[in-house]
Order: C-alpha cells, then sequence, then structure tokens
C-alpha cells in the first residue's frame, strides 16, 4: 500500500491532497484532477478575478442588469439562502462589503461611521433572483463566497477522487478538510486543530474516517489594538467582530456543512 502527499496553494491557503492505494500513476492521476477542480472552483468564484461570476455579478450591482448563472452557481445561491434562513440572518452572502472599511493587514478601527454608510449594503433578502438570473439592486452591493467556498471546493476534490477509484485519503485546504474514506487498514485520518494562540500547537485532534473538518477562529486574520483582538469575523448586522470565540470546530458529513456550521457557531455569541 502507497501512501503520498500533494502539497499546493489555492484560496489563498496551503493545501494538501494525501492518498493510500496500490497504483502509484492512478493516485498522481486522481490528485492532480482533484486539484484542478480545486483552482477551477477558486477562478470561477474568485472575488479577485474580474472573469468570475461572482465579479460579473458584483460589477453589474445597481445597474438594473441581471446576469444569468447556470446550475452550480444557482445551487450555491440556494444553499446561501438556506443558511441565511437557518442562522436568522447572521450568514450573509452580502457581508463583504464590511472589507471595505476592516482590513486586516493594517491596524486600524474604523470609525461607526465608515461602517454605518456600509450596512444599508448588506442583506440577503435584497437579492434579486429569476430562475437562473441574479441582480444586486444597488449599487456598491457585493456577494461573496467566501464564507463556504473553500469548504465546497474541498467537497468537490473529495467527489472528484471518489470518481477516480480512490478509496482512502483526503482533501485539506487551509484546514477545511473532507475525508474521502479511511486508513487501508480501517483507522480514521488524525487530523489536528490548531490552536488559537499558539501557532506551532494543536489544542485538539480528532480521528475521521469520512466526513468533513472546518474551522472558524479569531486567528485567521485579525490585529490588535488597545488590547483587543479585532478579527475577520464580522457580525453582518452591526459590521462589528466577534469578541468571544477563539476557535469553533466543527464535523459534519460534508465539509461545507461543518464550515456553515462553526462560522455560524462563531457569530452566534453576538446575540
Amino acid at each position: 500500500m502507497i501512501e503520498l502527499g500533494f502539497d499546493f496553494g489555492a484560496m489563498a491557503s496551503p493545501c494538501e491532497v494525501r492518498l493510500q492505494g496500490n497504483d502509484e500513476a492512478q493516485l498522481q492521476r486522481a490528485a492532480a484532477a482533484a486539484i484542478d477542480e480545486v483552482r477551477r472552483i477558486e477562478k470561477k468564484y474568485s472575488r479577485y478575478d474580474e472573469s468570475s461570476i461572482v465579479s460579473r455579478v458584483n460589477a453589474a450591482a445597481g445597474s438594473g442588469l441581471s446576469i444569468e448563472i447556470d446550475d452550480e452557481t444557482s445551487a450555491l445561491l440556494e444553499f446561501a439562502a438556506r443558511l441565511h434562513d437557518l442562522s436568522e440572518g447572521l450568514f450573509d452572502v452580502t457581508s463583504g462589503v464590511l472589507r471595505r472599511v476592516w482590513n486586516f493587514r493594517q491596524p486600524r478601527v474604523p470609525a461607526q461611521s465608515e461602517i454605518d454608510a456600509l450596512l444599508p449594503l448588506i442583506g440577503w433578502s435584497k437579492v434579486r433572483r429569476d430562475g437562473r438570473r441574479i441582480a444586486l439592486p444597488h449599487a456598491g452591493m457585493e456577494i461573496d463566497f467566501g464564507g463556504f467556498g473553500k469548504e465546497y471546493a474541498a467537497d468537490r476534490a473529495a467527489e472528484v477522487l471518489t470518481r477516480e477509484g480512490v478509496e482512502h485519503g483526503f482533501v485539506n485546504l487551509g484546514g477545511d478538510i473532507r475525508v474521502v474514506g479511511p486508513r487501508s487498514y480501517g483507522d480514521g485520518w488524525r487530523l489536528g486543530i490548531r490552536h488559537p494562540r499558539r501557532a506551532d500547537a494543536l489544542i485538539h485532534s480528532v480521528e475521521l474516517g469520512s466526513g468533513g473538518l472546518a474551522t472558524s477562529g479569531d486567528y485567521e486574520r485579525f490585529f490588535e489594538v488597545d488590547g483587543r483582538r479585532y478579527c475577520h469575523l464580522l457580525d453582518p448586522r452591526s459590521g462589528w467582530p466577534i469578541s468571544y470565540w477563539q476557535s469553533v470546530s466543527v464535523i459534519a458529513p460534508t465539509c461545507a456543512a461543518a464550515g456553515a456550521a462553526c462560522t455560524i457557531a462563531a457569530l452566534r455569541q453576538q446575540d
């Protein structure tokens, strides 16, 4: 039995595909196909790529134009709608506009007036969808799949691996993990969860033979001012970062479900 690891970068994160099997060439082909799938999703939905569907939707905000979308994008928007309902508005893919005043590369706390100016642009209920078309009615509005994009990509990469005949392995996209199947001898994969205050340490580890694992924390992108930590997890209602949970991890049947659940749990403390 061969075990191979494939490291790569995607979605601004260090990533890995780790596989076990009897055919090295098959494992290499499967890993390459899975990595290609991750990069396809990144290109299609990245807000940094002007040709992506997300960028095209955002560019048309306030113009009165609706943008045609395909079945995959429509399904992701349905997922976003469901998460918005289940979280009572805490999970909102229109809240990415807040990054205009929250830049976690610089230790600057925005004024309340700056945040207040953006809040009218946030609200999933404002998004107009009609069949396979979507429109953002107000100039400056945006959608952003960053809240579940990596997790969705991990799930899709795992599906590719399964289609390629892989039975043992996992996909890890910056800590968002989808397990394809257990180790060849039946045990689960031992997966570490980073300590939120010690970058070189783990706070816990879990053993998974299937399903997804995701973590949300205040340590991924943050700065500190006057002893207070401001992190990238922003409440769409107030526009301010969470300030309670250091880290929340969830295990679920899929990585997308795990990621959504831990993000909502991290935001829930604001209630």
